[in-house]
């Protein structure tokens, strides 16, 4: 009897569990092309790096972004938030209204849902960061305006 009920849990229990045909993925360093950011959403040299992309699993994509000197976003949203997690250089990101901050190599930034901000490098060094950007209704971002270059260059 504890055979059968033992085998009966256990068939309950995987059969309940979804099943995964996938593999593991591994995409090479260097396989993924670099894109130039698109200058109605960027100032300045910027190139993204694609690291993955959103799918059924995980609703949201990841890039390494590269800011020259000077380079930043222009302001935006995203729906489900973003992550920033900062890999080299010096950068800023303010949210509107609020203070310019400076990030460096290390810090982590937490953007919130709808919060309108930008990102980019500071006037004299670049930047690098990862950014981990999530996914509502296969939309990741809302562009708005440019940052002025007295937006940018305010304390």
């Amino acid at each position: 009897m504890k055979t059968i009920n033992a085998a009966a849990i256990s068939l309950t229990l995987l059969g309940g569990a979804p099943a995964f045909a996938e593999s593991s993925v591994i995409s090479p360093n260097g396989s993924r092309p670099n894109v130039s950011g698109a200058p109605q959403n960027f100032t300045g040299a910027v190139v993204v790096q694609p690291l993955s992309g959103a799918n059924d699993h995980i609703p949201a994509s990841a890039g390494h972004v590269t800011f020259a000197p000077g380079a930043r976003s222009a302001w935006h949203t995203h729906p489900a938030g973003q992550v920033l997690i900062v890999t080299d250089g010096v950068g800023w990101v303010q949210e509107e209204g609020g203070a310019k901050r400076e990030i460096k190599p290390g810090d982590v930034v937490w953007c919130p849902p709808g919060i309108k901000h930008w990102h980019g490098a500071t006037a004299t060094i670049g930047m690098r960061h990862i950014a981990i950007t999530g996914t509502v209704g296969g939309k990741n971002v809302d562009w708005m305006e440019h940052v002025t270059d007295e937006q940018y260059s305010a304390r």
